[in-house]
């Protein structure tokens, strides 16, 4: 049997339910337009927000992916370290998902595959989504950063100053492309002044 073909590139995406799926949304896009494999799992409080803070179909946004695994599904390829991938974001990640994560209780797929990603010692980006953070919140980031993940809160730069919502949004992703090793235009860097 002949084997496949490597794929230059493959990112997990995870959309949990905090507010904020836009992020994971926006991500989902600019991997699909980067020509970038990709492996979704949106959890069940995420379908919800998808229909509550944007405009998108659930449908349209599992067309964005390249593959789409329910997150009860822990037979999943992801939920394997032999299943090679080039790390994984969970954009946004709830507090629940980062508390998972931190603790390696594996009640589900997105953090499955997250447990994964650190024991393997590949890239695992949380875009952790809440304000304001109590000791536990931020112990918690503590323990998974380190676990060799990166924590990465939207929080807006204004250096480039963004016009629109999706300027901001943009900057986000850059900053998570720029995380996971992957060359971007998403935002105007700082260049310094003279």
């Amino acid at each position: 049997m002949k084997a496949k073909l490597q794929v230059d590139k493959r990112i997990i995406v995870g959309i949990s339910g905090a507010s904020g799926v836009i992020y994971g949304i926006r991500l989902l896009e600019v991997l699909k337009e980067a020509r970038i494999e990709t492996h979704a799992v949106i959890s069940e409080a995420a379908k919800k927000n998808i229909l509550l803070e944007t405009d998108y179909a659930l449908e349209d946004v599992k067309k964005l992916a390249s593959h789409v695994h329910d997150e009860k599904n822990m037979a999943a390829a992801i939920s394997s370290g032999s299943f090679k991938t080039d790390g994984m974001v969970v954009a946004p990640c709830t507090i629940r998902t980062l508390s998972g994560i931190a603790h390696s209780y594996d009640e589900n797929l997105m953090i499955r595959a997250a447990d994964v990603i650190l024991k393997e010692r590949r890239k695992l980006v949380l875009v952790v989504r809440e304000t304001p953070l109590h000791k536990g919140h931020l112990e918690l980031m503590t323990r998974v950063a380190d676990l060799g993940g990166i924590i990465l809160p939207p929080v807006p730069a204004f250096y480039h100053a963004p016009k629109t919502i999706d300027d901001i949004i943009d900057q986000t992703l850059g900053k998570i492309l720029d995380c996971l090793g992957i060359e971007n235009a998403l935002f105007a860097r700082w260049k310094g002044v003279e």
